[in-house]
C-alpha cells in the first residue's frame, strides 16, 4: 500500500474523529486495581479518574502501624488501576493505528 501525501487531510479528520469517539468508549470503561489480596480495590476509568476506593471493612480498626500499611495498599491499587487504565487507552489507539499506511516500525 503506498502512501498519498494528498490523502493526509482527510486521514489527519478521520484520525481525530475515531481519537475522540476511542476517548469516549474508554471513558465508560473500568479497571479495579487491587493490594493486599483485594483488601483494597480502586477503580479508574480509561479518562484515567479514580472512580471509587474501596477497603475491607477488617481496616477500620487500623492502629498507627495499619494506617500506614493502608496507606501504602491504597497506593500500590491507585496506581495498579491507572496502569490498567493507560493500558487500555494503549490498546485502543494501537488498534485505531494498526489499519493506516504509516512507516514501517512507526507503532
Amino acid at each position: 500500500m503506498s502512501f498519498d501525501p494528498n490523502a493526509l487531510g482527510g486521514m489527519m479528520a478521520g484520525l481525530q474523529q475515531q481519537m475522540a469517539t476511542m476517548k469516549a468508549d474508554a471513558a465508560r470503561k473500568e479497571v479495579v486495581g487491587k493490594a493486599g489480596g483485594s483488601m483494597v480495590q480502586v477503580t479508574a476509568n480509561g479518562a484515567l479518574e479514580i472512580v471509587s476506593v474501596r477497603i475491607d471493612p477488617s481496616m477500620s480498626a487500623a492502629t498507627a502501624d495499619d494506617r500506614e500499611m493502608l496507606e501504602d495498599l491504597i497506593t500500590v491499587a491507585t496506581n495498579d488501576a491507572l496502569r490498567q487504565a493507560q493500558a487500555l487507552m494503549a490498546s485502543g489507539v494501537q488498534g485505531m493505528l494498526g489499519g493506516l499506511p504509516l512507516p514501517p516500525g512507526l507503532l
